[in-house]
């Protein structure tokens, strides 16, 4: 009997009371072991600062790198400027005419096209070229005498107040020109010189933009995936499609918009001009197409000096129209050309625009100024179509 109890007392009862008995035997062996402290790894001197200041010194010496590239980019180009400059014309007359080139190549072959396209827009710029000499040429002596009588006012003008200069103040400032001229007469007639071989600079250079613009029109994509596929990895040729064709689509809408912006700027210019009657009207109504491809600056010195033709030629109250000319266009192009224009382009702050004109006429003076707003557009559509994902 006393066998069969301690048999029924080891024998388990149940499940929960074998779990029990099992949980009881294990906390009576289970050991604990000292918890061991690992020793902490002393702070690096770079990582004791505050947190700004460390993203500040990574993204300081990383935009070092790029101003160093940048810089080293333009001094490249400042040595082949001619070159560069025959790109540039070669790639506005391409996006230009590219259209017309397409448009052309549904009835005709397409060196055909191509010939067609750059000979007929030729012939139009040196027909209007021809045209302005022609009204000035016709013109030269009357508007030789109505400057001579515009002068003499202006003279008249400054007498009066608010000015009240004396006749003696006129004619020591005529004669201080007038020395002025024949003192440095040597170095004018040199500077004259130097300036025969920036002629044959831009001769040589717009001989350069039309041999290249023939084969851009005409074979453009072909030569772009040439150099995509000889020249990059294969990884990277999607890449580099992608932001050569986002480059090439902004280039080409800003570049179709702005000439759009300044004939627009040109005939309303031209229109005001001929209905004050103010001379060589023509003449300042192309200087203003060519100077309204400089932003926000261009238009308002080609005005400057239509201001002045005016005064000399037509009087105070002319010149005050043609100040209002000045404030209405600039308000017509900064609010309502520009937006509706380049928006389907890549539009810009005017913030933006103003510090790209002045930071690339300190670089290279008018052409500097000229390229500067298409190249920050590039720069910007390539930097939105890397950030994009790809479908």
């Amino acid at each position: 009997m006393v066998g069969d109890a301690r048999r029924r007392v080891a024998r388990p009862s149940g499940g929960r009371r074998a779990g029990r008995a099992v949980r009881v035997r294990r906390s009576a062996y289970s050991v604990r072991l000292p918890s061991v402290t690992r020793p902490v790894p002393p702070v690096p001197p770079a990582e004791r600062t505050v947190p700004w200041l460390r993203i500040a010194a990574a993204y300081a010496w990383r935009l070092i790198l790029v101003g160093i590239v940048v810089y080293g980019v333009f001094s490249v180009l400042g040595s082949f400027q001619l070159i560069a400059v025959a790109l540039f014309l070669a790639l506005v007359v391409t996006s230009v005419l590219h259209p017309l080139t397409d448009l052309l190549s549904r009835f005709l072959p397409r060196p055909l096209s191509v010939a067609i396209a750059l000979v007929g827009s030729l012939v139009l710029l040196l027909g209007l070229l021809a045209l302005v000499g022609s009204a000035v040429a016709s013109e030269s002596a009357r508007l030789a005498g109505e400057f001579r009588g515009g002068v003499h006012r202006i003279e008249e003008w400054l007498r009066r107040p608010p000015f009240r200069l004396s006749a003696d103040a006129l004619a020591g400032l005529q004669r201080q020109v007038t020395h002025y001229l024949s003192t440095h007469r040597a170095a004018l007639l040199s500077s004259a010189v130097s300036e025969l071989g920036r002629v044959v600079e831009l001769v040589t250079g717009a001989a350069l933009a039309l041999f290249a613009s023939v084969f851009f029109l005409h074979s453009g994509e072909h030569l772009w995936s040439w150099a995509r596929d000889q020249l990059l990895p294969s990884g990277a040729r999607p890449v580099w499609d992608r932001a050569g064709r986002a480059a090439w689509r902004t280039f080409a809408g800003y570049t179709r918009g702005i000439i759009i912006v300044a004939a627009t700027n040109a005939v309303l210019v031209g229109v005001v001009l001929l209905a004050l009657r103010v001379p060589l009207a023509l003449p300042l109504t192309l200087l203003e197409f060519f100077a309204a491809f400089v932003p926000l600056v261009g238009s308002p010195v080609a005005l400057g000096v239509a201001t002045v033709v005016a005064l000399a030629g037509r009087g105070p109250l002319t010149a005050v129209g043609v100040l209002v000319l000045i404030v209405v266009i600039g308000q017509l192009e900064g609010h309502v050309l520009h937006p509706l224009v380049m928006s389907w382009a890549v539009r810009l702050h005017p913030l933006v625009v103003a510090v790209s004109v002045i930071a690339g006429s300190i670089v290279a003076g008018v052409i500097g100024a000229v390229v500067a707003v298409p190249l920050v557009s590039v720069v910007w559509a390539v930097l939105r179509a890397l950030r994009a994902v790809p479908p």
